[in-house]
């Protein structure tokens, strides 16, 4: 018997567009200035909110919903950018300048909110118990985690840099010349991706669940485990059948 993994709070989605520019890509890092400006002034907002969240945790063991719908929405419209541009080039839709959910753009993310948190472990979370992380996801985002991690400091959050990067190089060169993303390296870059957002979530103080040591690939996040396919048929007693 299997057991599927269990859905993380944290759940990023990003489908691959069958057609992109082959040179559009050159010219993203112009394009999305105006978003990285913004971005860079909700991410001080965030930061100082998430201040915030730690006192009401720590005090009340919930994270004030108001404080955690704006700080998902920042983490949602960095991945739009981050889709858009070159965390995965995977779409050549100009990201909406919006904190709320999208679904019709192809890049999406959402987090379940808890209703209780632990008090102790909001003291340890954000700096001992995710160094481990810390270490996977700086070599997955390099220069981006340094951003998120910096956001601590200045409240911005810049991709760049890491095997992420690197990866996400290659299916642009490949695309300049063929036309076509290669799917297996968009699957990759995608679990990355995935794993450094909810690591993000994780020392926001949004999640008590601790990122799994999982590469989850592809565009789409796995269904939850409803039990349906572990579910064993009753055998019927001997000389009943």
């Amino acid at each position: 018997m299997t057991t599927a993994a269990s859905p993380y709070p944290l759940q990023l989605e990003g489908h691959l567009e069958p057609r992109l520019s082959r040179w559009l890509w050159l010219v993203k890092w112009l394009l999305v200035i105006p978003h990285a400006i913004v971005l860079v002034f909700a991410w001080i907002a965030l930061f100082f909110l998430t201040v915030f969240a730690f006192f009401a945790i720590l005090i009340t063991g919930r994270y004030p919903r108001s404080v955690f719908d704006f700080n998902v929405g920042v983490l949602r419209w960095t991945w739009r950018v981050a889709f858009y541009s070159y965390s995965a080039l995977g779409t050549d839709r100009y990201p909406p300048f919006a904190l709320a959910d999208d679904d019709g753009y192809p890049a999406r993310l959402d987090v379940e909110y808890a209703h209780s948190l632990s008090r102790g472990l909001v003291l340890v979370k954000w700096w001992l118990l995710a160094i481990p992380q810390y270490i996977v996801v700086g070599i997955f985002a390099g220069g981006a985690w340094a951003g998120v991690n910096a956001a601590n400091d200045n409240g911005a959050w810049v991709y760049g840099g890491g095997l992420i990067g690197v990866l996400v190089f290659i299916a642009a060169v490949v695309l300049l010349f063929t036309g076509s993303y290669p799917r297996a390296i968009f699957d990759f870059v995608m679990g990355m991706n995935r794993w450094v957002f909810r690591v993000a979530a994780y020392v926001l103080l949004m999640t008590d669940k601790y990122p799994p040591f999982r590469f989850d690939m592809g565009g789409e996040e796995a269904a939850p485990d409803t039990g349906a396919e572990d579910a064993v048929t009753p055998r019927p007693a001997a000389g009943l059948s």
